[in-house]
């Protein structure tokens, strides 16, 4: 006769054990494990019957139908039950097999929220936004599907009618201040300021009508949707300042001053280098960022090449070699003679006696050169077919109508192939201060800007919206804009993309189970990979 007994160990433990009596003499066939709480205890019990019951499950070959009452921690040795015998039905009632309750990915919950944390968001005092915040990063969706998200993650939702609330106190309670001031304590605290990086992009509606904020206008991505524009400052290394949002067809040069007066009154900045593509380059903007005691550095066309280089190709042809920069100058507006072509050396800026004109870097690659040479022999290619009839479509570049006739314009072509290869980049920054290749190289920190709004449309996807007050669009750019800052965090910690987080992270599911009449949470098992990612974003918040 085989049975399951359970002995109260010197350590306070209850192990489980199958004995069997032999001739009369009691000896143990097998020890099962020891348990200090009673889901522990059932979860052994299951194991002890399933080896009684299937032989083919252990060494066990005894042959005999379990029962299974529902188990109990044992008292201390010497006690009455410690060889308790399960051998009646009648005695003890049976035990249903142990369930899951639930599931949750609570460690990707809890580590995300640790990292909202240690940014010092919870100084906004509203959980509820936080929540909002945490699932926007793990699967952004709509604010009615937000709650399966936060099931999903262990986390009790609020109810939609809530999240709506919190979404009305984010814009009205100035949350967006708040989260911009501890952005800004966070940056100034890891690095510094001294140099941020600017660009704009733009969010579309699925609507069909316009009203004052969502406008139809130049769209990034050709859609000719309702849309607004976003501009995003960011430090050095992409972690987001400061954010402002405009109508749909406002032009690109008109969102830097109002993004940068903001970021300015908000935190009391005066030295600062403002880094922004050509697209930011206007008159305007260079004259009132100079005026205001702010640097810059923002790409230059390329058809101002010509005017800029007017020495260089007067003394050496269009002759370059790869790495060249030349360090000249660029008129403020239209032509002038500060850069006079009849002497070979290129003049040096000085802003005092150059008041009609900026610094200019420009720089030669022979990589871009090839670059720019395929593109255009791609678009020769194309304009030649569609001159001869052999492609019908809209005027591509270099083709001259004259009436029905149309001809390649081989002046615009030869001018277009003499400037391959060049990038230019105007700046208020003296040459003693800052080297041309550090001029060259503070422009390439733009990929970090650029990074920062393919996560916010992919990853948090801010894209297409649905709102439709300013209240909700506004408040909806809050909460992408912290979620933007906690991600750019726990990438900086781990050195993975934030998908790569979520992606080994999320499936370190919880379980909740009920087990012998007692309901317990079981945690995941943890790889040492996981445990890699989970110890640089929970150690760097003890160093912050």
């Amino acid at each position: 006769m085989a049975w399951i007994r359970r002995v109260r160990t010197a350590s306070g433990a209850t192990a489980v054990q199958i004995a069997e009596s032999v001739g009369g003499r009691r000896r143990i066939v097998a020890h099962v494990g020891s348990a200090r709480t009673e889901a522990e205890l059932g979860l052994l019990m299951v194991r002890a019957r399933e080896l009684i019951a299937d032989p083919g499950q252990g060494e066990l070959e005894l042959g005999i139908d379990a029962v299974a009452p529902k188990a109990a921690l044992v008292g201390p040795a010497g006690d009455a039950a410690l060889f308790d015998v399960e051998g009646s039905r009648e005695r003890s009632p049976l035990v249903a097999a142990p369930r899951v309750v639930a599931t949750a990915s609570r460690v990707l919950y809890e580590v995300l929220v640790s990292v909202f944390t240690s940014l010092g968001f919870d100084a906004v005092g509203d959980r509820v936004f936080r929540d909002l915040v945490i699932a926007r990063i793990v699967e952004p969706t709509s604010i009615r599907d937000t709650g399966r998200v936060l099931i999903d993650l262990g986390r009790k939702p609020a109810s939609e009618k809530t999240m709506r609330r919190s979404l009305a106190r984010a814009h009205e309670g100035a949350y967006r201040d708040q989260v911009a001031r501890l952005c800004f304590a966070h940056a100034t605290g890891s690095g510094d300021v001294s140099l941020c990086l600017y660009d704009v992009t733009t969010l579309y509606f699925e609507a069909d009508k316009e009203d004052d904020l969502r406008k139809v206008g130049y769209s990034k991505e050709r859609r000719v949707d309702p849309q607004i524009v976003v501009g995003l400052l960011v430090d050095r290394h992409g972690f987001p300042l400061e954010i402002g949002c405009f109508e749909g067809n406002k032009a690109e040069t008109l969102t830097l001053l109002p993004v940068i007066r903001q970021f300015q009154a908000r935190h009391q900045i005066t030295g600062m280098v403002i880094v922004a593509d050509a697209g930011m380059l206007s008159a305007t903007n260079l004259r009132e960022l100079d005026d205001a005691g702010l640097g810059f550095i923002v790409g230059s066309r390329t058809t101002k090449a010509p005017i800029d280089l007017e020495s260089h190709y007067r003394w050496h042809g269009d002759y370059f070699t790869n790495g060249q920069t030349i360090d000249t100058i660029t008129p403020r507006t239209g032509v002038n003679r500060d850069n006079d072509p009849a002497l070979k050396t290129e003049p040096v800026w000085n802003p005092q006696t150059h008041t009609s004109a900026w610094r200019a870097v420009w720089a030669y690659s022979t990589a871009r050169a090839v670059r720019d040479n395929k593109t255009l022999n791609a678009q020769e290619a194309k304009t030649r077919a569609v001159i001869a009839g052999d492609k019908t479509t809209r005027n591509p570049r270099f083709v001259t109508t004259n009436g029905d006739a149309r001809t390649l314009d081989e002046a615009s072509l030869t001018r277009a192939r003499k400037l391959v290869g060049l990038k230019g980049y105007v700046t208020n920054i003296p040459h003693t201060v800052m080297s041309p290749s550090d001029v060259i190289s503070n422009y390439h920190d733009l990929w970090h800007i650029e990074q920062s709004f393919r996560m916010s449309k992919t990853d948090l996807a801010a894209r297409p919206m649905f709102h439709h007050t300013r209240a909700a669009i506004e408040a909806h750019l809050t909460i992408v804009f912290t979620a933007l800052a906690v991600t750019r965090e726990a990438q900086t910690r781990t050195g993975l993309a934030i998908r790569n987080v979520l992606r080994q992270l999320r499936p370190l599911c919880s379980a909740t189970l009920t087990i012998n009449g007692a309901i317990q949470t079981f945690p995941p098992e943890i790889n040492p990979e996981q445990q890699a990612i989970l110890d640089a974003l929970t150690q760097a918040n003890l160093r912050h």
